[in-house]
């Protein structure tokens, strides 16, 4: 009997080793995605002008409007998980439909926001004008490296419970804060901008 328990406390160590390993070389990649975007934003010469018009009169009114659009279906992200995860005060058991709403929000919200980080970096550049552009290209920058730690550690099993709901937190809070930075600055300070 003894000598099984060290067998299991032996797996259990390996384990728990194998998924610190994981977890710091997804943190790292991550990082390295984070550091390579804010780089290429500093260095590159922006163009000012928009790739894609999507229908929207200007890049700023694009930007506003698709984050703005990221943001929603960020909350709704938010709202499914913890609902799949018994969180949600009053809401019951999910419906098998909930992980597929779950799914496809983070789906759309990432595509969503590929346009605007795209025109970000190529069209706008960051540039350091004052201090809520230096936050937003931060957020920015640490939101793209979250995101590919969280798909990453999607792929692999054993990793802490903490791990997933953590990252998505986490997503959630920096769209936040670039939604705040970026569109709700925008609504109020230059205007609410027509499609």
């Amino acid at each position: 009997m003894a000598s099984v328990r060290a067998e299991i406390g032996e797996l259990a160590g390996v384990s728990t080793r194998r998924s610190t390993v994981v977890l710091l070389t997804i943190a790292a990649i991550g990082a390295a995605i984070s550091v390579l975007l804010g780089v290429y934003a500093r260095l590159h010469d922006p163009t000012h002008e928009q790739l894609a018009h999507y229908g929207f009169s200007s890049t700023l009114a694009m930007k506003a409007w698709l984050t703005t659009a990221a943001f929603v279906l960020a909350i709704a992200q938010a709202l499914t998980a913890a609902w799949m995860w018994g969180k949600l005060p009053r809401a019951g058991r999910a419906p098998r439909w909930v992980a597929h709403a779950h799914r496809w929000t983070g789906t759309a919200a990432f595509l969503v926001i590929l346009p605007v980080a795209y025109h970000c970096l190529w069209s706008i550049g960051w540039k350091e004008p004052d201090a809520r552009v230096f936050v937003h290209g931060l957020l920015g920058c640490a939101f793209f490296g979250v995101l590919t730690i969280k798909l990453l550690a999607l792929r692999f099993d054993g990793l802490p419970a903490w791990t997933l709901p953590t990252l998505g937190g986490g997503l959630v809070a920096l769209l936040v804060g670039i939604w705040s930075t970026s569109s709700l600055w925008y609504f109020t300070n230059v205007g609410f901008p027509a499609f």
